[in-house]
Parts: structure tokens; sequence; C-alpha cells
């Protein structure tokens, strides 16, 4: 029984999250086609996220800022990766962001041509791809937008929350634009949207840690490197805490 009643939420879910997205589909048109207008796209998204979580229940999601993000400062925001619910969690943050996503995402219909012409897809299979993405992530921050990225690489640990070693691309951007990353924990979406059932959606409760902005320091390998172990000590020792409640 349990079971199936699983069933009938995930559906709902995905129902509702459809739905919702055709209801602003015009909204996300006019950023897409009308160039002056790309930048309400993410409150469009922050939209979204509130309206999905609201329809799904979760009256007990929250975002809980150790430092409220700046509308005018450019930020990277790096997250544990280890759900599709992720996605949408970042969302809750109102802020002028792109995220960095797979580039399959595309083939989704009409919500992957919203993605790819919104955000910034990569293939991490492709050399060329990554490169491509990583300038054009650079080229969106001087155009005064935040990115969001995940920076395991994709869904990859094998003990969620918790992360596997990060990859150097957001904090190479980061010390190269000298801006600061702004770590996001994210302890129980992999509760709620397991990766390995990713179609067999839990009620629960969202809740998402955005953590004080840290700055590079310096400009070479060193300050990549050492902003890179600061982030995600930062994430870990945030997932540890809720696992020690």
């Amino acid at each position: 029984m349990r079971r199936v009643l699983l069933r009938i939420y995930s559906f709902y879910g995905l129902l509702v999250f459809a739905l919702i997205f055709l209801v602003l589909l015009p909204f996300f048109l006019l950023a897409i086609f009308i160039r002056p207008l790309e930048g309400i796209a993410p409150f469009i998204n922050h939209v979204w996220a509130r309206l999905f979580f609201f329809f799904l229940f979760l009256n007990r999601t929250r975002v809980i800022y150790r430092a409220k993000p700046k509308t005018s400062q450019r930020y990277i925001f790096c997250a544990n990766h280890t759900s599709f619910l992720d996605i949408p969690s970042l969302g809750l943050i109102n802020h002028k962001f792109k995220f960095i996503g797979k580039a399959s995402l595309k083939k989704v219909p009409v919500w992957g041509f919203m993605y790819s012409r919104l955000h910034i897809l990569v293939d991490r299979a492709s050399l060329k791809s990554r490169h491509k993405s990583w300038l054009k992530a650079q080229e969106e921050i001087r155009r005064g937008f935040s990115v969001v990225f995940f920076p395991e690489g994709g869904i990859l640990t094998k003990n969620p929350p918790h992360t596997v070693t990060f990859k150097e691309g957001s904090f190479r951007i980061a010390v190269n634009e000298q801006i600061p990353i702004v770590p996001v924990s994210i302890p129980y979406n992999h509760l709620l949207l397991p990766d390995k059932s990713p179609l067999t959606m839990h009620p629960g409760r969202i809740e998402m840690v955005v953590h004080e902005p840290i700055w590079p320091e310096g400009t070479g390998d060193e300050a990549v490197e050492k902003l890179k172990k600061e982030v995600r000590k930062v994430i870990e020792d945030t997932l540890n805490s809720y696992e020690s409640r």
C-alpha cells in the first residue's frame, strides 16, 4: 500500500512540476527572445521553485542563510549534489544566476529548450565542451549574472549527502574573476528523491543552508586549491552536523 501511495505522490509531483512550468512558459519565452528581459528569468525560476514545493505539501521547506547574498554582488554558488531535486531547491534562492547543467538536459521536450537557452550546458565527456562552458560561465559573470555549480561534476557520491572530490573549474573561475564562492549544503534531498530511484518521490523536509561567501586569496594555483578545500570543508562540516542530530 505504501508503495502505491508513493507512486501516486511521485506522479502528482511530476504533474505539478510540468503544469507550473507550462503556466510560466510565456514569461520564460519573453526572457529567451527579448534580450533586455533575460534578467527576469531567475526570478521566474524562483517563483516556479516556491510554487512547486508548496504544492508538494512540503510545508517545512526552509532556506537558512548564514549571510544573505547581496543583489548587486556576483557569486559562484557551489552545492553538494545528490538528487534531481537539487536544481529546484537552489531556485529557492532569489538571486540573478544561471545554472551549469549537463548537455543531455536539452533533450527534455520544451523544458530542455528553455534550459538550454537560459542556462549553460556542458558535455562532461568532451574536453571541448567543458572548455566552452567554462568560457561561457565567465562571460555570463561579466554580464552581471552569478553562476551555480555542482562542483562534484554530477551525482557521483555513493555516500549521500556527502561529497566526492570537487573539480576545480568553478574555483578557477572564482579566482580569475576575483568573486566569492557561496557554499550551499543540502542535507535531505537524497532521502526525498533518491538518485537510484529518480521516479519515486518521498514526502519530507526540504532544507538548505546558504553559507557566508568565501573570497579567493591570491590569483594562482595555490589560491584555487585553497578555495576548493575551504568550500568543501564548509559543506561537509554542515552535512556532518545534520547527521549527528
